[in-house]
């Protein structure tokens, strides 16, 4: 059974989609709180590091081949959650003002993380 959180090792699948969703969350709050990282909405982060994570534990396959890309363009796999959590922040924003088609959202999430470079999120977002 997991007793941590830290993004910058990769969690057993199993045994991270076997908690629940609150825990996983407060893992993650817990990983930035002690690490002393200042964000905006600690939860809300985490909530993202834990949407990333379980893409990854579901082996949702563009997930999975941005994180290897991102990583071997030089990301550390804590990098590469945020530049993916950056792409699914950004969707869900769209979502959130109709600005995209919730008919074929989740091709179009895909596509946006399939496209995802070291560059391009730096370039645009930054180290978060």
């Amino acid at each position: 059974m997991l007793s941590h959180y830290d993004p910058d090792k990769t969690p057993n699948p199993q045994q991270w989609l076997a908690l629940d969703e609150q825990m996983r969350i407060h893992w993650a709050e817990q990983y930035h709180r002690a690490k002393r990282v200042k964000l905006p909405d600690v939860t809300a982060h985490a909530a993202i590091h834990v949407i990333i994570e379980n893409q990854i534990a579901e082996n949702l396959d563009p997930v999975v081949r941005a994180m290897a890309r991102l990583a071997r363009e030089g990301l550390s796999r804590h990098e590469c959650i945020h530049a993916i959590g950056s792409v699914l922040a950004e969707h869900i924003y769209g979502l959130s003002n109709a600005s995209v088609d919730t008919e074929h959202s989740m091709p179009i999430y895909r596509a946006a993380v399939e496209r995802l470079t070291a560059k391009s999120w730096r370039d645009g977002f930054g180290q978060m």
